[in-house]
């Protein structure tokens, strides 16, 4: 049986014997906080356990190493119509260890794309229409570095509101452990002195 019947034939019986009761809530953030983290496996469980979230506690959006790569793009609109719309108040943004994203280099993962059959047509088409392949398939050097700039990036943002915390963690992708690498409070405290 393929992976998605398996989810399907899962999902009949979650939904017939009611266990989605137990989740529940509504669509705004009980802790009034939008996170921003990597899509790593090994954060699914951890990381809302890590954090002491359950479910309905957060708005939480995941891409390959939590960053923030331009002021307008889609990860920002989110967080900005979090903040806005759905009763976020503060921005959490949380890397971490081990990250595939460290060290990412892009001509390796275009040569990647080619190899799978891709045709290099269709890179120069995206180049030819102005995409900078090179720094969109980019990582970061280290993880710190990864959250400081996304953090940066969210706390200059025009849109976003006036005195918002916007806090920067590394995870442990094994034991959960959190390191904060800016404190949104004290940034915001040091811009009024």
């Amino acid at each position: 049986m393929s992976l998605i019947h398996n989810i399907l034939d899962h999902n009949e019986s979650f939904v017939q014997n009611k266990e989605y009761e137990q989740f529940v809530t509504s669509k705004f953030p009980d802790k009034k906080m939008v996170l921003l983290t990597c899509m790593d496996t090994r954060l699914v469980e951890l990381l809302p356990k890590a954090m002491n979230l359950r479910n309905g506690d957060a708005k939480i959006i995941k891409n390959a190493g939590a960053i923030v790569t331009q002021p307008f793009g889609n990860i920002m609109r989110s967080i900005i119509v979090a903040l806005y719309k759905l009763n976020a108040k503060e921005v959490c943004v949380v890397g971490h260890h081990e990250c595939g994203m460290t060290g990412l280099n892009s001509e390796d993962l275009i040569e990647q794309i080619t190899e799978s059959g891709i045709h290099e047509e269709a890179i120069d088409t995206l180049r030819n229409a102005g995409i900078d392949l090179n720094r969109w398939l980019t990582g970061f050097d280290n993880v710190q570095s990864g959250v400081e700039n996304s953090v940066r990036i969210i706390r200059n943002h025009p849109l976003l509101p006036k005195n918002t915390p916007v806090h920067g963690l590394i995870i442990d992708p094994v034991t959960g452990k959190l390191d904060l690498v800016t404190d949104g409070y004290e940034y915001l405290s040091s811009k009024e002195g």
